[in-house]
């Protein structure tokens, strides 16, 4: 348990890093949860972390009546994810790299993150939770899943942030579903898999 509650704090720093060291800075996006709490920041000044946890609700609460162990595991990875995304808002005015290297940086580290904390068996936010339902369901992979998931909430947000941050969130969000995509290829066998 010591282990896997590791991996999802590690995931959680590398998703708050990455989203404020390098998207916030520019505008960038990321998708689902992460993406709609970014709009909501940007658009309404709203904290990104507290937003993903009140439209994460519904989701978790499906969760909750269709897969209690991933719910209870879910919740640290949400709250965890969400905390360090807001602590490490400050972070966003220490230096500014390039947009291209913020996009492909930026992604790489939310990527990791959210891959590490899919390995622990949780998730960031309501998105990544219903991919996982979705995955465990159908036998989908969740990199994918959430990728599409991505698609969806970039195309949401293209109004907020123009087209030039909209391009770069295009990379961000590729680099996100490729290192996702890696690090959950063989979830299902994963020795970090509570089943």
């Amino acid at each position: 348990m010591m282990r896997v509650f590791s991996i999802i704090v590690v995931g959680s720093v590398f998703v708050g890093i990455g989203i404020n060291l390098f998207f916030v800075p520019h505008h960038f996006l990321d998708g689902g949860m992460i993406g709609m709490g970014l709009i909501a920041h940007y658009w309404f000044g709203l904290k990104p972390g507290l937003t993903i946890i009140l439209l994460s609700v519904p989701l978790y609460l499906l969760a909750f009546f269709k897969d209690r162990n991933l719910f209870y595991n879910s919740i640290h990875g949400l709250w965890l994810s969400s905390l360090m995304i807001d602590i490490f808002y400050q972070w966003h005015t220490i230096f500014l790299v390039p947009p291209l290297m913020s996009a492909f940086l930026g992604g790489t580290f939310v990527g990791i993150g959210i891959g590490l904390m899919l390995k622990g068996n949780s998730a960031t936010g309501g998105s990544d939770l219903l991919a996982q339902l979705m995955g465990r369901s159908f036998g989908m992979n969740v990199g994918k899943l959430i990728f599409a998931f991505d698609s969806f909430v970039l195309m949401v947000g293209f109004p907020v942030i123009g087209v030039e941050a909209f391009l770069y969130s295009l990379l961000a969000v590729s680099t996100v579903g490729f290192f996702t995509t890696i690090l959950t290829h063989h979830n299902e066998e994963d020795e970090f898999s509570f089943r």
